[in-house]
Order: structure tokens, then sequence, then C-alpha cells
């Protein structure tokens, strides 16, 4: 380890099994607002690249969202120097030249820069540069390693800042569904006593369900055909099969946001061109393919006395972004800080998303695994919050620390691909013990301790909802919403669904115990050969469509503009509604950041003095015209 000249550098707070292996002590954080920067120590340590400020903030959380990236996070490394063109740098690279610049490109689209001065900084600048590159390859990320952690736990003597605020933060509120009695509670909170996976009760609608996909050509007996007729026989109405052939697909989520992230580092585009650029990615597109089907099944749950069955050959993937994006539609508890997070751990976490896969964080792994489809949904959800921000408990800073915390290795809400990975991951789970998917792990005779047993359930992993162990109090304050909705513990207000204003009976053909399809908002009759004895026929027309089933208000071919049901959010799924989350795409681009976020009275002031700007150069110029400077600026 390189010695830090002129002076002693602030405590480094590190995690337990964490080494520092080189340090850089003089070093200059470039920063994202304007031509500043801020002095400190550059470290590299096993575990992540961090960042010490010479004025260390007052806060005893030992991770800092502002200051260090995980190694599994970063990208790429690129050196450069004044005398070379700059070089990417890899554990097998030779740096051949005195790096005075570092930047670290990171997978969560930001971009960290730091400066080496030239009085007596070479040698660090150099060492620590070839450090990063062999411990970022030499990185493993431990999902699905199932052999411990390496170090990697929590123990109970971890600083954890502000822990009697843990109910305030809605840690304490949220459900993690480890155990029979959180799915019990939800369930009893739904008011649906009797099921035995169900996503969502809407009491004055229906029930939405997800599985694999269903096979319409299935034999009598099978177990598909048996869940099917269980839907049909229980007197819950029609059943509805929605499947996920028209959301797009995990290559085409990939495929979108590589082009996404390289258009959003500087040089990617010329600003003429950028928009054109933007929607050249189709990652715009994808949001509002998801919001429109999102829509279709919120507004037949509300609307309807129907089940509606999300199908998908995995059930792993766009099952988890629908069923999320039709409660947030149609729930107001899930729009809450706990609900929400409860809800990311029912429809992601327990129903086995492989993140680690998913997000390229395994090494091992071909590139066909990766497609960020949890990236997708908070996206998703960023669009609802715009459109309605008084709806919603948290705001875009939350959603912004949970899309850059799922890069983050030091959580065991986003490091395995099913919860029975994440409980043989623990370095302290006795070998005698069972899992099974509702009761977790347990032991073969409960109160018996086993021989060998040590160590506490506090040396697991945290979750990634204790948000005081890598964000300040500070922080925290602005993940919560003040103007938005309180929300409610139970399920949304029922309506009467017998009301002259929600046609129960306009289902196409028989009605209850018949079976339909949900196409591009369509609804036709699916026959099935196991029903009837006679091959299905062959459809020739579609049935009346979404649009004309929910009538909400008034009578069809009206003037009055429909109203939802109380506690349903229908967004706007158009060009103009669905918007790049700057906050969270443009942070490589400084220039596009320049008083976005007003960390300060400093940086509010700049904001205004930006507005100002912009609005004296908007009333001149008129409506058709933007700013100069925007890199959002449309081409002429």
């Amino acid at each position: 380890m390189s010695g830090a000249p002129g002076g002693r550098r602030p405590a480094f707070p590190g995690l337990p099994g964490e080494l520092v292996l080189e340090e850089a002590a003089g070093a200059r954080q470039r920063c994202r607002e304007g031509d500043g920067s801020v002095p400190g120590t550059l470290l590299c340590t096993n575990r992540r690249v961090a960042f010490l400020p010479a004025q260390a903030p007052g806060s005893r959380a030992f991770l800092h969202s502002d200051y260090d990236v995980a190694l599994s996070c970063i990208r790429k490394l690129v050196a450069a120097s004044s005398c070379t063109k700059p070089k990417v740098l890899t554990a097998a690279s030779t740096l051949k030249f005195i790096p005075e610049e570092l930047a670290v490109f990171c997978r969560d689209f930001r971009l960290l820069r730091f400066h080496f001065q030239e009085n007596g900084l070479a040698l660090q600048a150099f060492r620590i540069a070839n450090a990063i590159a062999q411990a970022r390859e030499a990185a493993a990320w431990l999902g699905d390693a199932g052999e411990g952690h390496d170090g990697w736990c929590c123990p109970a003597e971890a600083p954890l800042e502000d822990e009697d605020e843990d109910e305030e933060e809605g840690s304490a509120a949220t459900l993690l569904f480890e155990s029979l009695r959180d799915w019990e509670k939800e369930l009893k909170r739904l008011g649906a006593v009797g099921w035995r996976r169900l996503c969502w009760h809407h009491p004055g609608g229906g029930d939405l369900l997800r599985a694999a996909s269903f096979h319409a050509a299935s034999e009598p007996g099978s177990e598909d055909v048996r869940c099917l007729e269980a839907l049909l026989l229980g007197g819950r109405g029609p059943c509805v099969l929605a499947d996920t052939a028209e959301l797009p697909t995990l290559a085409d989520i990939q495929v979108a946001h590589l082009k996404l992230r390289a258009l959003c580092l500087p040089g990617a585009a010329a600003e003429e061109k950028w928009l054109s650029a933007l929607e050249g990615t189709r990652w715009l597109d994808h949001v509002r393919t998801c919001l429109r089907k999102a829509v279709e099944v919120a507004s037949l749950l509300a609307g309807r006395r129907c089940s509606v069955l999300l199908q998908e050959p995995s059930d792993r993937d766009l099952n988890c972004l629908l069923a999320s994006l039709v409660q947030l539609l149609g729930d107001p508890h899930t729009r809450t800080l706990p609900g929400f997070q409860s809800l990311v751990q029912r429809e992601w976490v327990a129903a086995g998303h492989p993140f680690p896969h998913r997000l390229g964080l395994l090494r091992r792994d071909s590139p066909r695994e990766e497609a960020p489809v949890f990236l997708l949904f908070l996206d998703c959800t960023w669009q609802l919050v715009q459109q309605f921000p008084a709806a919603f408990g948290f705001t875009e800073a939350y959603l912004l620390a949970l899309h850059d915390s799922s890069f983050a290795p030091y959580f065991s809400t986003f490091l395995f691909s099913c919860q029975r990975q994440q409980g043989r991951g623990s370095p302290h789970r006795p070998r005698s013990q069972t899992y099974t998917p509702v009761n977790g792990w347990r032991d073969p005779q409960p109160g018996v301790p086993q021989a060998g047993r040590t160590g506490s359930p506090a040396c697991r992993l945290p979750t990634v909802w204790d948000w005081g162990l890598r964000y300040s109090r500070h922080q925290r304050a602005r993940f919560r919403n003040p103007a938005g909705a309180a929300g409610t513990v139970g399920p949304p207000s029922a309506a009467d669904p017998q009301t002259p204003s929600r046609p129960t009976d306009a289902w196409p053909g028989p009605g209850a115990g018949n079976v339909f399809v949900l196409t591009k908002g369509m609804l036709s009759p699916q026959p099935f050969p196991w029903r009837s004895g006679r091959p299905p026929q062959r459809l020739s027309r579609w049935a009346p469509s979404l649009e004309s089933l929910g009538e909400w208000g008034g009578s069809p071919g009206g003037n009055r503009p429909p109203a939802p049901p109380p506690g349903l959010l229908l967004p706007c799924a158009a060009g103009p509604s669905v918007r790049l989350w700057q906050r969270c795409y443009l942070r490589g681009l400084p220039e596009a950041q320049r008083g976005r976020f007003a960390p300060s009275p400093a940086g509010l002031a700049e904001e205004l003095t930006l507005l100002q700007d912009r609005l004296s150069a908007w009333q001149p110029a008129g409506p058709c015209t933007e700013a100069a400077g925007s890199p959002l600026a449309p081409s002429r």
C-alpha cells in the first residue's frame, strides 16, 4: 500500500473483510456540475473503488453512494494523459504512461473522473490505475456461489446510522416474504384468504395471477389444465389469459439498454441528432409498450369480475414487470414506500428473478443471459411518478437510489437468483436445515439446536431496504414525497360492481366459465379441445375491445370523458408523455446536469440562474425554439 504524503487521510470505514490495495492521497474528483473538483484520497480495495473527500461528510455510514463504486459495477476503465491518447485498461494491459486522469465508466450510468496533479502523484497514479484494473478482473460476483460470502457479512457491530429510525424509513414495515406469516399478512390485507399463490386481488374487480405459459393443446389431467379448471370452477368469473408475447423480448431490452448507455456518453452524438438517436435506441418504445399492457390488464381487473392469468415461459422476468406495474396502477398501498418495497420483495425477489444474470454481473455467463428487466420496471415506475406525483409516497431520488443499489454486491436483495440460494449463501447456515418456498429455511425439528450451528441472524447480509447503511439522514429524507398520498394499509376501495357505469355483463360469449385471450387490447374466446371434444375453431374476428368493455361513466358514444374507478391510475403512453429519465441516464454528461440537483443553496442559486437564462431565451424566440446548450434540443 502506497503512502499518503502531506498528511493523513480520513479514517476509511471499510466493510468486513475489505482490504485496501492501493491509495492515492491528493487526488481530486471531478464534480458533475461545472469544472470544479473535490480533493481527497482515492482508494482501491478488493471490493470497490472509494474516494474519501478531505472534508469528510458527517455520516457514520460505511457506504457512500456518491464516492464509491463496486468493482463489479465498473464497465470500463480509461486512463488519459495530455501527451498520448486515452487507453482502456484491463488486467492484461500494460500502462506505458503516467495517467493524469482516470475515468471510471459504471454500469449504472455514472461517470467518475479522478484527476492527479503533477506534484508527487505520478507513482501513486500509476499504481492505483493498475490496481483497479487488476482488482476489477479478479472480483467475483458472489451470487449463486452457495459457498459463503467470504467476509461479506454485516455483523451487529457494523455502523448503522440512525438505527432508531427504521420504522420511519419503512424498512420495519416492509414484508420480505421469507416466512408463511408474511404471505398470510398480505392475503389478509387484500381480503383474499384461501389463495395459495396470488399476486393481487381487487375487492371490486378480479384476481391477478401469474404462471408459466399455458398450453392450449394440453391433455386433460395435466397440471396446467387442473389449475385453469380450478379457476373456472371457483366462481370467480371468466378467466383471461394474458401472455407476454406483446412485450419486448429479453434480447430487445438488452440491445436497447446498450444503445441507450452508449448514447448517454460525452460525444456520442451531435446535439442536433441526439433526439433521433434516442428514438433509435427503442428504449422509450419498450417503456410505452409495458405501460400500455399494464393499463389493459389493470382496467380489466378494476372494472370486471374476472381472473387475469399472466403467462411467461419462465415466469421470472416479464411476468415480474407486468404484475408489478398492474399493482402500482390499481393498489394505492403499493405506491407508499413500504408498500413498494414489499411489492419488489414479493414479485421479484420471492418469485426468483435472476438479478445477477440479467444485470450481467456474473462473468461466466454468456451475453445472452443479460437483460435489465428490473431497470426497465424502475423506468416505468418513474414515468408513473412523473405523471401522478401526488399519488406516490416516494420520489425520484428514491428510485435512483434503488437503481444504483441493484449493482452493489453489499445486500442480499439483488445478490441471488432465488431465496434458496440466498439462504444457502449465508456463512452460518447449517446443512441440516431444509428449504420450502413458503416456510423458508427451517430445522428438521424446530426448537432443537443443531450441532455445528454458530452465529446469529445478524451475521447475514443486510437487505437493500436498510438505507441507513448507504445513505445519510439528509439523503433519506429526500426519498419521501411530502406532497404524496400517504396510502392505505388495506386494499383499494371497492366500487359497487352493479352500478350502471360499470357494465359487468358485457363479456363476449356465454359469460362465467369462459376463457378469453387478451391480445393488443382485444378479448377473444379461447376454445379448448379437452372441454368441447372437438378441435378449436379458427376465430374470424376479434371480440369487442377493452375500450368498449370498460365504459367508465357515461353512455357509449357520449361526449363526457370517462372517469376511472377510485384508486386506479391510467397513465398516458403516447410519445410526448413518455420522457427520458435524465437524472439517471445523463449523469455522464456534466453539461446536461448543471443545476439539476441543487444540493446546496449555492446549487439552488445556480439552478435559478439557469432557469432565468432559459426563460429569457425562450420569450423572444417563441415557443418553437429551445434554449441553447440543451442536449435534448430538437433538430432544426
